[in-house]
């Protein structure tokens, strides 16, 4: 059978992947700790719930326009405005069906064959892969551990070429945690500028940051709205991953360009999943700071339990909800990833192994362009956490 060009140039996303097998185990009665899905374990807040189920009852179950309804896109410009001070008005606005279609959209509104896009890495799983079905190049810059994995300006500067269309940041970074500094991003921000490059400021995890920092948007600096692009979603911030409610902040052609896109392939996003969303937006926000406490207990015990683990390293996350050992040096008494690792354990059989005989569920960092690591979400129970933190102690071991 012959499939296209353009769905053989990219891959299967590595972390459903993780969750297709974990799902596979669960399924034969197995307990798995499963730290691979980038997903709150918290419920959707109730009065989030309760307006999905009033459009239900009133309803609201028909098409809407193609980029989402207009109360929706005026609520979600006024949410922005005064979480992350910007200024968007709603014909700048594009809802999307999640945080992943937005950039999906965003990237084949505007890479063209052979275009350049940089990327830092480690970075999100599906970046390359959209640029890729796009028909552009990923053009990958380098992150370090022993920097916290922050991206600089003048390591982007020298990735830039004169085929770049488009520089993506994500930050706080999946699958990292890192937070890039408002002066290194003001810093980009001029670069592109400069030179006529996009700018996709990915912020699905905006609120999630420790420490007391406060959420920022790029897009918030001064004349930075010709230049940015804010691709955003819901799933994160409100419990809301299943809901499928994404955005595009954008200049007013682009938002226009994605919604002719939408149009033509999934149309609205769903109805009911919109009126949630609007509640969202305009309701309170006392369960992201519940969420947030919760994650930064859940932090504070993962790195304990990781650091505590013969050769592996793992650098504080600023954000989100990951973490990013460093497993390279680590020894394990696993005869099969003894025999693969060549002095040097390998992630994606350090990943299989796990879950083969110790069911825990990470995603390997082949899938993130960093061997040799892997991510481990803790958006899961302390308790889950506990075990999870015992059998990898356990696989880790020499003994």
């Amino acid at each position: 059978m012959q499939l296209s060009e353009r769905i053989e140039r990219i891959t299967e996303s590595s972390t459903l992947a993780v969750m297709v097998e974990a799902e596979k185990y669960k399924a034969r009665g197995i307990d798995v700790v499963d730290f691979g899905p980038g997903e709150p374990d918290f419920p959707t807040p109730d009065h989030i719930k309760r307006a999905a189920i009033r459009a239900l009852e009133q309803n609201f179950t028909k098409y809407t326009p193609a980029g989402g309804i207009l109360p929706l896109r005026q609520a979600v410009c006024e949410w922005h405005h005064a979480q992350l001070g910007t200024s968007y008005q709603a014909s700048e606005c594009a809802v999307t069906v999640g945080g992943k279609h937005a950039i999906f959209n965003t990237v084949n509104v505007l890479v063209n064959s052979g275009d350049e896009v940089v990327i830092p890495v480690p970075c999100w799983v599906s970046f390359p892969d959209i640029v890729k079905y796009a028909g552009g190049k990923p053009v990958f810059v380098q992150t370090h551990e022993h920097d916290g994995f922050c991206l600089h300006s003048r390591d982007v500067e020298a990735a830039l070429t004169p085929k770049t269309r488009m520089v993506i940041v994500n930050s706080p970074s999946n699958p990292t945690g890192a937070i890039l500094p408002e002066e290194e991003f003001a810093k980009i921000l001029d670069l592109c500028r400069r030179r006529g490059i996009w700018l996709l400021t990915d912020e699905c995890y905006s609120h999630f940051l420790y420490a007391g920092r406060r959420p920022f948007s790029v897009a918030s600096l001064p004349d930075a709205k010709n230049t940015v692009i804010v691709c955003g979603s819901l799933s994160k911030t409100f419990a809301m991953t299943g809901w499928r409610v994404g955005f595009v902040l954008a200049p007013e052609p682009i938002a226009k360009a994605i919604v002719k896109l939408q149009s033509q392939s999934t149309s609205n996003p769903t109805s009911i999943a919109q009126h949630a969303a609007l509640e969202a937006v305009r309701g309170p926000m006392d369960s992201v700071a519940s969420m947030l406490a919760e994650y930064e207990r859940r932090r504070a015990r993962v790195l304990a339990g990781l650091r505590a683990i013969p050769g592996l390293a793992c650098t504080e996350p600023q954000g989100a909800f990951y973490a990013f050992p460093n497993i390279s040096a680590c020894p394990t008494r696993d005869a099969e990833c003894r025999a693969a690792s060549n002095g040097r354990l390998d992630s994606s059989v350090v990943a299989r192994r796990l879950l083969e005989s110790a069911h825990v569920a990470v995603v390997p960092g082949e899938g993130f362009g960093a061997a040799g690591y892997f991510r481990l979400s803790y958006a899961t129970s302390i308790e889950r956490i506990e075990e999870g933190l015992r059998r990898l102690t356990d696989f880790f071991s020499q003994d």
